[in-house]
């Protein structure tokens, strides 16, 4: 049955005019984009129930992070609306974290029509049922978990003297840690609160889109630009704006940002005047940023004007005593979401939980936890319930004995605990192929 609006976003002239051919007997409206920089204004206009994305937009880019940038846009612009993935990248860790920022489903490049169409109906059908979207667990809405650690405790100190303030402040730690739920906590208990807090994925903007994402364009700046386009600095004006993975930006692009901070005042692209903007700025990095100063690959004015106050946070391996609150706080947010009954973990999964190393630091404990609630049949979360996915995961690891082949299929299983069950990065640590590696799984029954 032809219902609904579908928008694609893809930069292959030939997938766009293929998808011209076939949606339109499924869907009564299609509208497609070769490229995100009118997405948000198109958003506006088309009210489409699903979107469907490409991960990759610029020629020297394969890593998906556009796409997931844009997911995170379209959903805060439009949470009702649909997003369904389409690359040619099809690995288990980027189509993971695109449904954790809200992507509906995944599809690689090529496809299947039947399941193809399935798929972009059936997230069409989600969207004009009008359910309520995911929203991201990590949010300020569950509040800043501080601990017991003394080191959480000062910071707890430091940001309750900061955030009435519009000092600007640079948040440091590995991946992980939380640094954008403290952004959030910091904006919470600021005077501009009533405002809702901006925040970009730094890291994920290119060359082509940062002035436009981060200043916004005027109508006819561009092919594309057919009206007028508020930037991120703009939209945080009288609030707060969050930069995070403010290490990633380029150096060239650099002097632009340390401009509109100096100034206080932005140019759309295509316009010849100044908007004065009122912001209190906060950014976010896991990189070590007096390195990168010292190498000459992030300038000195810039890391002096987002550094009045730093505040890093401490990685979770240093917060052993915070592991099982945290742990049982998320208990609670996932068997509400799953209608699961878990009552918590027992002393041997405690055990487990503290011994691991946490790479991934508490979005890492967060994920186990979820797994763990899904897959466990009692009242208490056990060892076995657990599945950990970096490479320091010892719990999971068997011991390696028996024959030849029982040794090869318990490497093989440890390659894969280890990767996060990604085949590609399992094979690649066997120093084997991927194609062995199916025959393998197949051989043993994996």
């Amino acid at each position: 049955m032809k219902k609904g609006r579908i928008l694609v976003v893809d930069d292959n002239l030939g997938i766009r005019n293929t998808l011209k051919i076939l949606l339109p007997a499924h869907f009564e409206a299609v509208e497609t984009l070769p490229n995100p920089v009118t997405l948000i204004s198109v958003l506006e206009k088309f009210s489409p129930h699903v979107v469907l994305l490409d991960m990759n937009f610029s020629s020297d880019a394969d890593t998906g992070n556009e796409g997931l940038y844009w997911i995170t846009q379209i959903k805060t612009a439009a949470p009702k609306t649909e997003v369904v993935l389409f690359t040619a990248y099809g690995d288990i860790e980027l189509a993971v974290e695109g449904m954790k920022r809200g992507a509906f489903d995944f599809i690689t490049k090529p496809w299947d029509n039947v399941k193809f169409i399935s798929t972009l109906t059936s997230a069409r059908d989600k969207a004009m049922q009008s359910e309520t979207p995911k929203t991201a667990l990590s949010s300020s809405k569950d509040g800043m978990f501080w601990g017991t650690s003394p080191q959480m405790e000062n910071i707890k100190r430091t940001v309750e003297k900061i955030a009435p303030t519009d000092a600007t402040v640079l948040i440091t730690g590995e991946n992980g840690t939380g640094k954008d739920v403290l952004a959030n906590e910091i904006h919470k208990l600021s005077a501009r609160k009533t405002k809702k807090m901006i925040a970009v994925d730094a890291g994920a903007l290119t060359e082509t889109l940062f002035e436009s994402e981060l200043f916004g364009y005027v109508k006819g700046a561009f092919t594309d630009a057919k009206t007028d386009h508020e930037g991120k600095f703009e939209a945080a004006n009288l609030s707060t704006l969050f930069l995070d993975e403010i290490g990633n930006i380029p150096l060239h692009l650099q002097a632009k940002l340390l401009r509109a901070i100096q100034n206080r005042k932005i140019m759309k692209v295509g316009d010849s005047k100044e908007i004065p903007i009122d912001i209190r700025l906060i950014c976010a990095t896991n990189m070590n940023m007096e390195k990168l100063v010292s190498d000459g690959t992030f300038r000195e004015d810039l890391y002096y004007r987002i550094n009045t106050i730093s505040i890093w946070l401490p990685p979770l391996r240093e917060r052993l005593d915070d592991i099982l609150p945290l742990s049982e706080r998320f208990i609670k947010v996932f068997n509400k979401k799953y209608n699961r009954n878990v009552q918590g973990i027992s002393p041997e999964g405690v055990v487990i939980l503290r011994k691991y190393s946490w790479p991934g630091n508490i979005r890492e404990l967060q994920n186990a936890i979820e797994k763990a609630v899904i897959l466990s049949d009692g009242e208490l979360l056990r060892g076995g319930d657990f599945q950990f996915g970096g490479a320091n995961s010892v719990p999971t690891h068997q011991p390696v004995s028996g024959s030849i082949e029982d040794a090869e299929k318990v490497l093989i299983q440890n390659a894969l605990n280890q990767c996060g069950g990604n085949l590609s990065l399992a094979a690649k640590q066997l120093n084997i192929s991927r194609p062995t590696l199916y025959n393998k799984l197949k051989k043993y029954g994996i």
